[in-house]
């Protein structure tokens, strides 16, 4: 008679936390405008940046048309913006390692406020 004994060795995997866009850390793109216009995050976020309009959005950081004010060239290393994001697509930031406040816009449309905000980072 032959025993056979099967065991599983360390610990059961837990799920996996979904990319960016938890803990209110997501800017949804509509015809409408951004929402939310002014997002705060903790120190290390990153941002989700999720287009759900019929349109492409360029979504880049403040000053217009430098973009490099986040964080400002003096602080650090400029953090990816979301960049060109077609209908339907999503994509985060680079993570904001510094206290400060990140202005954004849409390049393609850099004066109208409906795609203007702002990130604190705390």
């Amino acid at each position: 008679m032959n025993i056979f004994m099967f065991g599983g060795c360390g610990s059961p995997s837990s799920p996996s936390p979904p990319p960016g866009g938890g803990n209110g850390t997501t800017v949804t793109i509509a015809s409408s405008g951004v929402t939310p216009a002014q997002l705060e995050v903790a120190l290390g976020a990153r941002v989700l940046f999720v287009n759900n309009d019929s349109r492409s959005h360029d979504i880049e950081w403040d000053p217009h048309p430098e973009h490099n004010g986040c964080p400002p060239p003096a602080v650090g290393a400029l953090v990816n913006p979301p960049g060109l994001l077609a209908p339907g697509q999503s994509r985060e930031t680079g993570n904001l390692v510094f206290a400060m406040t990140c202005g954004y816009h849409d390049h393609d449309d850099a004066q109208n406020t409906r795609w203007q905000g702002r990130i604190v980072v705390r």
